[in-house]
């Protein structure tokens, strides 16, 4: 029910002329959608009851990711619902959930979590920010949806032990410059603090939380992918029963059926996967760290290779502004880099299947 209630609204609010439109006017989202989801209480999912939400889990945030993944929705749900949300549950104290939680439950407030420090490494836990009496120096880059955000999430080193501090930006005013994207859909810049004024979370701190936390989001971006994998295929599918080449139905050539057939696989292989780490967030399993690696490595590769393999039978049209290939190809670049490169996560994938075996 949850599944068919995001995908009428995004069928409604988030087609791909409205999409054309966004980009043409600049315009950084979808307010109309955002305050639509609200009403439907959607970036309340995985919000406590007692703290203004709904009280669902992790696997219910994966179901709405994956849908809004198949429309390349252009909403901060993964910023402000995801990454923001998840970093005050993790690490805030019970005061804090309580004076921040509902606001962002209500889609009153957007927030955002801003960690990048250039490398692409998100094990850099803090860097590129120091934090002295409340207050943050440095800078962070890139953050995503940072131009419409009410708040920022930054993590950074206290002393030798990495924390997540909340900025206002309305009250301190941070210095934020647009970047340019290759994804038009979803915006990033990057903000430098200058004894900028912060609340420390201080429910938790470590890296364990740090680490924790981009485990859930790794999943919740899986699940974004695999749908965005999904739309790419069927968009692809539907186009090759459509096109006719030499008097033949283009789908009715092997290399094009055996091609698509092989993504259906991957699919839902690694939906099974991603499903398997949500389940083991959800449950605080033993297997979340790893499974969690797994989703992200295996969806990632999923989602370009989906986003290519559209491009190419659509042939010279899908390379055009009025073909709709580009919002996936361009979303499957960008998350491929968001939370950390492929390279970062494979190599995590690794040291935990070393760690297990030993």
């Amino acid at each position: 029910m949850l599944q068919d209630q995001v995908r009428n609204l995004c069928s409604e609010q988030a087609t791909a002329d409205q999409l054309r439109q966004l980009i043409t006017d600049k315009t950084p989202w979808s307010q109309s959608l955002w305050k639509t989801m609200a009403e439907l209480g959607l970036q309340a999912a995985a919000i406590p009851e007692e703290m203004g939400g709904v009280g669902l889990g992790i696997r219910d945030l994966c179901v709405i990711a994956e849908e809004l993944g198949k429309v390349v929705a252009p909403v901060p749900f993964f910023s402000s619902v995801c990454m923001a949300t998840e970093a005050i549950k993790l690490a805030g104290s019970i005061e804090q959930q309580q004076k921040w939680l509902p606001q962002l439950a209500a889609g009153e407030k957007v927030a955002t979590l801003a960690h990048a420090d250039g490398s692409g490494d998100p094990g850099r836990a803090g860097a590129g920010v120091q934090l002295s009496s409340n207050k943050l120096s440095g800078q962070k880059s890139p953050v995503s949806d940072l131009s419409i955000c009410d708040w920022i999430l930054v993590t950074v080193m206290d002393g030798d032990e990495p924390v997540i501090a909340m900025v206002d930006v309305a009250e301190t005013d941070p210095g934020i410059s647009p970047l340019n994207g290759f994804d038009e859909l979803r915006h990033h810049g990057a903000v430098t603090f200058s004894d900028t004024h912060c609340e420390v979370l201080t429910g938790r701190r470590g890296a364990e939380v740090v680490q924790e936390l981009f485990c859930r989001l790794a999943v919740i971006a899986s699940f974004e992918q695999i749908g965005g994998a999904e739309s790419a295929m069927l968009m692809a599918r539907d186009y090759t029963m459509e096109r006719f080449i030499f008097g033949r139905q283009l789908a009715s050539y092997q290399a094009v059926k055996h091609n698509l057939a092989d993504i259906l696989t991957m699919i839902e292989i690694n939906r099974s996967n991603a499903l398997y780490a949500a389940g083991e967030i959800d449950n605080c399993g033993d297997d979340r760290f790893l499974a969690s690696a797994t989703a992200r490595v295996g969806a990632t590769s999923l989602y370009e290779q989906a986003a290519r393999e559209n491009l190419q039978l659509h042939g010279g049209i899908g390379f055009t502004w009025e073909a709709n290939c580009h919002f996936h190809y361009r979303r499957a670049r960008l998350l491929s880099q968001h939370l950390g490169g492929p390279g970062v996560w494979q190599q995590f994938l690794i040291d935990e299947l070393k760690e297990n075996a030993a």
